[in-house]
């Protein structure tokens, strides 16, 4: 337990720089996570069980929590969402053996808990739509924000086939990116929603605690503005005979 919780301090010590990870020479998208658009976070949710949780836990969050907070009955959740021998009150990890993983991608992939924290959502959303045919590297696939990653592109199949699309004498930091049209199962605005939901949903779980906080947060305030007046009331009744 000592151990996880000083693994999640040292990342979120890490989180302030780590936006910029992709370097100077490579631009970021911009995007705006909401949140409060639980349809999105749905979605995003779907997504990550579907491509993600088979290698990348998120050690630190709860199923039940999840289907909780995005407004999922327990038994639908399960029944549609947990393809393990996991129950709903288990935390969400992966069956993935570490030390095999170890050895199929040289490095166990990492928990994902905390990662739009550390990285950031526009990190993220870059990273993954930056994927393209690169035969040089071990999984045919390369990245314009990781350089070299060690990750295979998952989301292939939807996304379908990008190359570097840079002119000849171009600048070797070049990024930009060509998509050939009709080979994915998605649309490239398809697609980029979907990955807008895949980063909401992991901007929520690093910090799902945030819904419930912004929710009650007016009437706190309400609270400890009447109880001013109450006070200020109280004092005043109870120094009008000393003066």
């Amino acid at each position: 337990m000592m151990k996880n919780i000083l693994t999640a301090l040292a990342l979120l010590l890490l989180a302030p720089g780590a936006s910029a990870a992709g370097g100077p020479k490579v631009p970021l998208d911009h995007i705006e996570t909401d949140i409060y658009d639980q349809a999105s976070l749905q979605r995003g949710l779907q997504m990550y069980v579907n491509y993600c949780l088979g290698c990348h836990a998120l050690q630190y969050q709860r199923f039940e929590r999840t289907a909780t907070d995005l407004g999922i009955p327990n038994d639908l959740f399960t029944e549609n969402l947990i393809f393990s021998d996991h129950k709903i009150g288990d935390l969400m990890t992966t069956a993935m053996p570490a030390e095999k993983a170890k050895d199929w991608f040289g490095n166990p992939p990492p928990d994902l808990t905390l990662i739009a924290r550390l990285r950031g959502a526009d990190w993220l959303y870059t990273y993954l739509r930056g994927f393209y045919v690169d035969p040089a590297r071990p999984y045919g696939v390369n990245n314009t924000v990781y350089k070299d990653v060690g990750m295979p592109h998952v989301l292939y199949e939807l996304q379908g086939v990008q190359r570097l699309d840079c002119p000849a004498g171009a600048d070797r930091h070049c990024t930009n990116l060509k998509l050939e049209e009709g080979t994915g199962a998605l649309s490239a605005a398809e697609y980029d929603r979907s990955i807008y939901d895949l980063v909401n949903f992991l901007e929520y779980v690093g910090e799902p605690s945030k819904l419930q906080a912004n929710r009650i947060g007016p009437f706190v305030l309400l609270f400890l503005v009447l109880l001013t007046v109450l006070f200020y009331m109280l004092k005043r009744e109870y120094w009008k005979d000393v003066h």
